[in-house]
């Protein structure tokens, strides 16, 4: 199940987006509006929803988090982009992937208190 949404997920809401792979969760955040959709089988599902209501592709950012470690991570076929100067499916720009990290513990704070 897909949630989007610009607040930070409840315990229940996490129990649904976990539920595509139990012990991961892949996330997709525009880091310019600050707006988290979650529980997507494959990002591109996420970045369309982001897209359709008006994010911007070069804003929109891959990755996800290991409920078991608590890790984040920061890759996805999503960040492929040349043009951006991102060649590889991790977030490289450190200044995005600090935005993209510091969001993710925003947005999944219940995991992390």
């Amino acid at each position: 199940m897909i949630i989007t949404k610009s607040t930070p997920f409840t315990k229940e809401e996490i129990g649904k987006v976990r539920e595509q792979f139990e012990i991961y969760i892949k996330t997709v955040i525009d880091i310019n509006k600050k707006i988290c959709s979650a529980g997507c089988d494959l990002h591109a599902d996420s970045e369309r929803v982001l897209l359709e209501q008006g994010s911007q592709q070069q804003d929109i950012w891959g990755g996800g988090i290991n409920l078991e470690t608590k890790e984040i991570d920061f890759n996805s076929f999503i960040n492929i982009r040349p043009n951006q100067n991102n060649t590889t499916i991790e977030i490289q720009d450190a200044e995005i992937k600090i935005k993209f990290e510091k969001q993710m513990k925003e947005f999944f704070k219940e995991i992390y208190e």
